[in-house]
């Protein structure tokens, strides 16, 4: 069934740190105890803890990431969204680059279609709510145009990973900074 398969995927990410350890056990925990959903049933907040899937465009060969301007939390964040019913967290990376980017979703030889990195998180702005995101790392090019939903975000830019290390976290998704130093030790830089 989709909720153990999920379940097994964020039980075998490696945590990067203490915070990342408390997020894999707080997240299984929810799933093997909630009777709610775990899959966003209505929008925006129903039921008030459900999954989403980010991805981080990942331009390898010149360090840096694209990130979106997302319109309705006023931050700079990887693309992504919510998982819908019984849907496996990758199959949304894959719809979802479609939708918000245009973008046939390549998955990084580094983890391929396993999620870097979870995180689980309060929303800033609107109806308050826990997100449960599993990061994925797709692969991109930053010198090619991409056709984004303006519906969705004021645009995107591409930021090199110092960059966004240097950047006020108030800006980003709070775990941006510690998503950047995970993937920068993976890729040993």
């Amino acid at each position: 069934n989709i909720t153990k398969a999920i379940l097994n995927v964020i039980e075998s990410i490696q945590p990067f740190d203490d915070l990342e350890a408390l997020h894999v056990q707080d997240a299984s925990n929810w799933i093997r105890t909630t009777t709610d959903s775990i899959f966003r049933i209505s929008k925006p907040d129903k039921p008030p803890k459900h999954l989403v899937s980010y991805f981080v465009v990942v331009d390898e060969t010149r360090h840096s990431i694209l990130l979106i301007d997302h319109i309705k939390s006023g931050l700079w964040l990887p693309a992504g969204g919510h998982v819908e019913i019984d849907e496996s967290p990758a199959v949304t990376v894959a719809r979802e680059a479609q939708e918000e980017l245009g973008l046939d979703a390549k998955f990084s030889a580094l983890t391929g279609d396993q999620p870097l990195m979870i995180t689980v998180t309060q929303t800033v702005n609107g109806n308050i709510h826990t997100d449960v995101s599993l990061w994925y790392v797709l692969t991109g090019d930053s010198r090619v145009d991409l056709d984004f939903d303006r519906r969705e975000m004021k645009g995107y830019k591409w930021f090199t990973f110092d960059e966004i290390l240097k950047t006020n976290i108030d800006t980003l998704d709070p775990h941006m900074h510690r998503f950047v130093n995970k993937l920068q030790q993976m890729l040993e830089f």
